[in-house]
């Protein structure tokens, strides 16, 4: 069996506003959460407590991609302007 190989060079990656996206998506996670705790006893009579469980776990699991974002973003901006402060100097 042959190895595939690509026949063109893949694209830039996309960069977009990642921290305000990811924020938002944590955000509505927990909302989600929220909106739905009043009605536990509805989800455990069905054996939907799960739902909810999940909406928790989405935003912990946001918070923990909020941070990583966040560092991800400021790691960028010191390279590009270590990159930059190199091209001054020259």
């Amino acid at each position: 069996m042959a190895k595939w190989t690509p026949k063109h060079a893949a694209p830039e990656p996309l960069e977009g506003p990642v921290v305000a996206t990811i924020t938002g998506g944590t955000i509505l996670w927990f909302v989600l959460f929220l909106v739905q705790v009043p009605f536990y006893g509805w989800y455990e009579d069905h054996d939907l407590t799960w739902w909810i469980w999940t909406c928790l776990a989405g935003g912990g699991l946001g918070l923990i991609g909020v941070w990583y974002v966040r560092k991800r973003d400021a790691a960028i901006k010191r390279a590009e302007a270590a990159r930059s402060e190199t091209k001054h100097a020259e």
